[in-house]
């Protein structure tokens, strides 16, 4: 299987650096250690999504498109430690793309922006949105240093997507209205 911590800490990190599987030493703040925290904390915000949807029966069908994105979130994180390697491919860019318009398919369209919120599940859909915009970014910031896979780049992109249409598509299983940003009223009634 590879290999196992006998240990959680090993103090190698206390100076503010953390060890790459190839055994390059980078800072804390790195960017590329920047990536792999922000898609670590986007695989820790989807299980979070997922530990709410599971409770009710008819998101069902969610958890079982996003069990995987787990998994290949985590190979993303696999990507970023060992430099160089290649896991996520086109393969994976498409499935998510299948699966966005599979959901977008039963959605009315849009009308207007719509606001985190109107149930639990909906707000932990656009959190795990924003969480993902963020890796996304800083997936970029990376990529403008160093060569990285943009297979993953896209990846991030259509997940967000995803996130997105899924959080709609939970206020359409729980018939729970989405909430409708309303502007600003403009000084003197213009619209």
């Amino acid at each position: 299987m590879g290999y196992r911590l006998s240990k959680v800490y090993t103090r190698t990190g206390d100076a503010g650096e953390t060890g790459l599987a190839d055994g390059r030493r980078l800072g804390k703040d790195h960017p590329r250690v920047e990536a792999m925290g922000s898609v670590d904390e986007l695989n820790s915000q989807i299980g979070m999504m997922l530990a709410i949807l599971q409770q009710h029966p008819e998101l069902e069908p969610l958890c079982h498109t996003l069990g995987p994105v787990q998994h290949r979130l985590f190979d993303l994180g696999g990507e970023l430690a060992v430099p160089g390697q290649q896991i996520i491919d086109a393969t994976d860019v498409t499935a998510l793309e299948a699966e966005i318009d599979h959901y977008n398919a039963d959605l009315e369209p849009l009308k207007n922006f719509i606001l985190p919120g109107g149930s639990h599940g909906i707000a932990l859909a656009h959190l795990a949105r924003s969480v993902c915009r963020r890796a996304e970014r800083r997936y970029l910031t990376l990529a403008a240093l160093e060569d990285v896979n943009q297979q993953a780049r896209i990846y991030l992109n259509r997940l967000s997507d995803l996130l997105f249409v899924m959080a709609r598509t939970i206020a359409r299983l729980q018939d729970t209205p989405e909430v409708l940003w309303q502007p600003k009223p403009r000084p003197g009634g213009q619209g």
